[in-house]
């Protein structure tokens, strides 16, 4: 038996010599090709190897290493686990293992290898500027230091020099991102990731044709990479190009189906074309891949708002959801105590944050509630977190009594700063609109938070206390649904007068001979439903014409998808005319061609209807559930104008085509609105912003005597 044992002993030495002589010289060219650059041929080499020694290191790690550059993760990952098993001491084994999990989103895996691989060698700069990329998803301030100390070690790692670039982008600090990006670029300048990661920072500093260039470069050096292509289609989207914005979305997601971003990106392309059941999906699947992705949940919170059958309580369940994935988490960093006196009587400190200081629709409607408080009883500070400087803007600047330009700041100096200033009550002015600081306004850094005019639908935040609205937007039967508690303004929005001037002196019908209605609202609340309803208005009234008049016209494919929509709900296209953008003196002059606006439905126009009533140009409006469907109900209620509000398809019907026929009435009305607009508290900025006054001081006499 033991002689027996011993003969296999020694064959089995004999065995392992003989594999021994086979591997080395197989294991050496292997590593020749490899060093080459011949990588199919060096990988077959290096498996031939483990066919012969299954367990040699070498191998092992360089065949996992040319796996995970081929995109093959899971394969590297195994091949790699098990180079560390044969050598736990390896550092460079541990981390290429660390760069294979963390593709494959496995980042706590990724970091413990990147943490073993520095235990094993602590001055690998590499491996903690690895370190630093999987801790992006965790806490940026984090990976930023791991950046940083893999720089004090090698200044000429362009690796580190492209993350920290990245880190710097999402804390909001773009000029000294790109100063990162371009130190990477001039170590590595064919470096297709830091190219791709520059675009996004001067996207986001709204240089357009510097952050093309910089993504077509990308394209051009690593096609086959998702980055370049993403960041292409988000500087298509800022440019309204929808249909090039959709195809560089769905040729990223091709290249890498878990991208999260490119998800949202084509969602919010979808959205655009009005395809909204497409879009949520888009939202869908962006979220299944990162649950706590706050731009997906944030852009199908407000893509909700084009869905006819979604109740109030749909809408606040999806707010929900926003707080309990990423509004908790910044919860917990609330400081502690407000300094702010108690005082019920005192001045206040208003602060103002929004993205739209600027020539934008939402500053149309919370312009003269800033301009017309009473200045004895309240300062405003403005924190305006956009890059975008226009005339407009400076008028902001004016109005405030501090200007704190927040467009580079992240949302801990922001909270730091509004502390700072002694803000008493902080108004969100975006909701869950692009731009948002909703993260901000988790943290509660003013003793009173409330939100108004901006988006209007609530925000989910329980701490966020008060929201701007009116009994007819907001009804008193789903006031429990909120999170934020109801105040009740002369309408839930208001608007800056245009000059009177503008509006026509009668009717076109009297000059034209024909009835022309008009939609001057955003294409993407254009539904189906409405459409429908359009046609047959169309079909009662004789001649009669549709307006549509929309920035996003001037993109060729949105023309050609509102025009194919609109044939396939019955809208004949020779009846149709499409304007695009305008200088706003004449996007408001084109009211003058328009006898009776149509409000789009489920999600009705806001600034639009304020604007065409204000013009003389009546509006019909169907009032829905939600509140998106009850925006012009309640604009046309406070300016005494119900009987233009229905809650019923046919009767919205019924009100275009009876008003149609009444041309002598129409124009005795396009004579009276401006005026009886006007005169309405709801469009009288003095006597709207009164009533915000009162408001933030009863919101203020509460909490004094709240004792919390």
């Amino acid at each position: 038996m033991s002689n027996s044992v011993g003969q296999r002993a020694f064959h089995n030495a004999r065995l392992r010599k003989r594999q021994q002589a086979e591997v080395l010289p197989l294991l050496g060219l292997a590593l020749q090709l490899h060093k080459q650059g011949l990588l199919p041929e060096a990988r077959n080499g290096y498996r031939q190897v483990l066919q012969l020694e299954p367990n040699q290191f070498i191998a092992l790690h360089m065949l996992g290493s040319l796996e995970s550059d081929a995109k093959n993760y899971q394969e590297a990952e195994t091949l790699l686990s098990r180079a560390v098993a044969v050598d736990p001491k390896s550092a460079d084994a541990h981390m290429s293992r660390g760069v294979a999990l963390n593709k494959l989103r496995r980042h706590d895996e990724a970091r413990e290898s990147y943490r073993r691989a520095l235990a094993l060698r602590p001055n690998y700069a590499l491996a903690l500027s690895n370190l630093g990329n999987a801790s992006v998803t965790v806490d940026l301030q984090q990976a930023l230091e791991c950046y940083d100390k893999a720089l004090a070690i090698d200044a000429n790692l362009a690796e580190a020099h492209n993350g920290r670039g990245w880190v710097l982008c999402r804390l909001r600090n773009y000029d000294e991102a790109i100063a990162s990006l371009n130190r990477a670029l001039s170590i590595k300048p064919d470096y297709a990731s830091a190219l791709a990661n520059r675009a996004i920072a001067l996207q986001e500093l709204l240089q357009f044709d510097d952050a093309m260039a910089d993504c077509n470069q990308a394209i051009a050096l690593a096609p086959d990479e998702m980055n370049g292509w993403l960041g292409r289609a988000n500087v298509w989207l800022q440019i309204q190009q929808i249909a090039e914005a959709l195809h560089d979305s769905e040729k990223a997601i091709a290249l890498d189906p878990d991208a999260a971003q490119a998800h949202l990106v084509q969602g919010v392309c979808l959205s655009t074309l009005g395809r909204v059941d497409e879009a949520l999906a888009s939202y869908d699947r962006a979220l299944e891949i990162e649950p706590s992705f706050p731009g997906a949940i944030s852009n199908k919170i407000f893509t909700l708002d084009f869905v006819a059958d979604a109740s109030v309580e749909q809408h606040q369940q999806a707010r929900q959801l926003w707080w309990e994935r990423i509004g908790t988490t910044f919860a917990s960093e609330v400081a502690g105590p407000y300094d702010n006196s108690r005082d019920p009587d005192r001045p206040l400190v208003l602060g103002y944050v929004s993205s739209d200081f600027n020539a934008h629709s939402a500053a149309f409607i919370f312009k003269p509630v800033l301009q017309y408080h009473d200045r004895a009883q309240f300062e405003v500070v403005c924190y305006s977190c956009s890059s975008k400087v226009d005339p407009a803007t400076a008028e902001f600047q004016k109005i405030a009594d501090r200007w704190r330009d927040a467009s580079q700041w992240s949302d801990d100096r922001l909270a730091d700063q509004i502390r700072a200033d002694g803000v008493d009550i902080l108004i969100d002015l975006s909701g869950h609109t692009k731009g948002n600081r909703l993260s901000v306004f988790a943290r509660k850094p003013a003793p009173i938070q409330a939100h108004g005019w901006g988006h209007g639908t609530g925000t989910g935040l329980p701490t966020i206390d008060y929201l701007f609205s009116d009994p007819v937007a907001i009804p008193a039967a789903v006031r429990h649904l909120f999170a934020e508690t109801i105040v009740d303004l002369p309408c839930f929005v208001t608007l800056e007068p245009l000059p009177m001037e503008l509006a026509g002196a009668s009717t076109p019908a009297i000059s034209n001979g024909f009835i022309t209605f008009g939609v001057f609202n955003r294409i993407s609340k254009i539904s189906d439903q409405a459409a429908q309803a359009w046609s047959r208005i169309l079909e009662r009234v004789p001649g009669s014409r549709l307006l549509i008049k929309d920035v996003a016209l001037d993109d060729q494919l949105v023309r050609d998808n509102l025009l194919a929509r609109l044939a396939a709900c019955g809208v004949p296209a020779e009846r149709v005319e499409l304007l695009g953008t305008t200088l706003r003196v004449d996007h408001l002059a084109a009211f003058n061609r328009v006898d009776i606006a149509l409000d789009p439905f489920p999600q009705n126009g806001g600034v639009s209807t304020l604007e065409a009533l204000q013009m003389g140009v009546p509006v019909v409006a169907k009032l829905g559930n939600s509140l998106p469907s009850r925006a012009a109900g309640s604009i046309l209620t406070a300016l005494g104008l119900p009987d233009w509000v229905t809650d019923s398809e046919e009767a919205y019907v019924d009100i275009a085509v009876s008003r149609a026929a009444e041309i002598g009435d129409l124009d005795k009305l396009r004579g009276e609105l401006p005026g009886q607009v006007r005169a309405a508290a709801a469009c009288n900025p003095v006597a709207y912003a009164q009533a915000v006054d009162e408001a933030y001081r009863a919101m203020w006499k509460r909490y004094c005597s709240s004792g919390a």
